[in-house]
């Protein structure tokens, strides 16, 4: 016959395998009144899209339902966070320029602060996503989550994923498990940081990714999982500070390609570019016909930053070119998408090359 000791033992043991279960639960299964509070500021993008038909999966029309009814179309949204959504503006985000950016940072920077706001979600076209991710990954001063989502279908589409992308931000931006982790994107139950993510893909639903590191997360059963996080400084812990600024600096991307030449380079120096993206061949190469005038182009005081068209990998400083002499700036492992917004960013504390070549290296 069992004794007290033993009927002890067996009670202690359910109480712990009672507590774990608890704490393993998704998040719908917290007690009413103790729902995280999520903002869903509204861009525009594919995942607000229209086609002429349910199986209208190109050719449709972005930007055109509002966050209202992006919000309405997941009624199970109530169950995990008290949701309120803000339509800051509508654009298909191939049109985003660094107005819309500047905007829509200082609204979640003034929404991050309330005390009665836990996270935000917005909601973005695929297109430009990993560009305005970033830019908030820098600019936002805040460790509670922001998270961006899209769509790679229009919501009229038989089988639309904005429904259940948003579905999966919401969860992400109300979890403590996100907090500190910088910006993220949340796509095709996929969890990415701002700074690796990049649209890979024209067309399939698994196009966001991050080729060499890898994402730091996936949703499972309405629960963030998290693996890794980024190193680099991010948010909270970044010098950028944007919230009296009404413009950045001008800076421009100039592609390498065979039988290149400095035609778009001295364009973009004279309309006046404070800053040249040079997104080389292999290491960042510099052909020969376009070499003379990057030169020329920094001796006028334009800053210059050796990219990579190739997307993957470190642009070696003093590799391909000998950026000390030159007084050229490396990208390190940033696309040159994402070299732009840095060094936009970097213009408007600094125009000092080694200053900057700092935060390439901490950024």
């Amino acid at each position: 016959m069992p004794n007290n000791s033993m009927f002890a033992r067996l009670a202690i043991a359910f109480a712990f395998m009672g507590a774990l279960i608890w704490s393993c639960a998704p998040s719908e299964a917290r007690e009413p009144g103790t729902l995280p509070n999520v903002i869903i500021v509204a861009t525009g993008g594919t995942i607000a899209g229209t086609g002429v038909s349910s199986t209208t999966t190109v050719g449709y029309t972005a930007a055109k339902v509002g966050v209202e009814a992006l919000i309405a179309a997941v009624p199970e949204l109530k169950n995990v966070a008290n949701v309120k959504g803000e339509q800051i503006f509508q654009v298909a985000s191939e049109s985003m320029n660094n107005d819309y950016w500047l905007k829509l940072a200082k609204r979640v920077n003034t929404l991050l602060a309330q005390s009665d706001v836990d996270g935000i979600v917005i909601t973005h076209g695929t297109d430009t996503l990993e560009e305005t991710a970033y830019f908030l990954d820098l600019v936002v001063k805040s460790t509670k989550p922001v998270v961006l989502v899209g769509a790679m279908r229009p919501s009229t589409a038989i089988s639309a994923d904005g429904p259940i992308n948003i579905y999966n931000a919401v969860i992400l931006a109300g979890s403590e498990e996100a907090i500190g982790k910088g910006v993220l994107v949340s796509m095709n139950d996929q969890i990415s940081a701002a700074r690796d993510v990049t649209k890979t893909s024209t067309a399939t639903l698994d196009t966001f990714k991050s080729p060499e590191l890898g994402f730091v997360g996936y949703m499972q059963d309405s629960k963030p999982y998290f693996y890794r996080q980024s190193t680099r400084k991010n948010t909270a812990d970044s010098e950028f500070d944007i919230m009296k600024l009404d413009s950045l600096p001008r800076v421009e991307i100039v592609y390498g390609y065979a039988n290149m030449d400095p035609t778009a380079l001295d364009a973009f120096v004279a309309a006046g570019a404070k800053g040249i993206i040079h997104a080389g061949v292999g290491d960042g190469s510099l052909a020969a016909a376009v070499k003379p005038a990057l030169i020329d182009a920094r001796k006028k005081g334009v800053v210059i930053v050796r990219s990579s068209r190739v997307g993957n990998g470190i642009v070696a400083r003093n590799g391909e070119a000998n950026d000390d002499t030159l007084d050229f700036v490396v990208s390190d492992s940033l696309n040159p998408q994402k070299a732009r917004i840095l060094l936009m960013l970097a213009l408007t504390r600094t125009d000092d090359t080694k200053a900057i070549q700092k935060m390439f290296y901490t950024y």
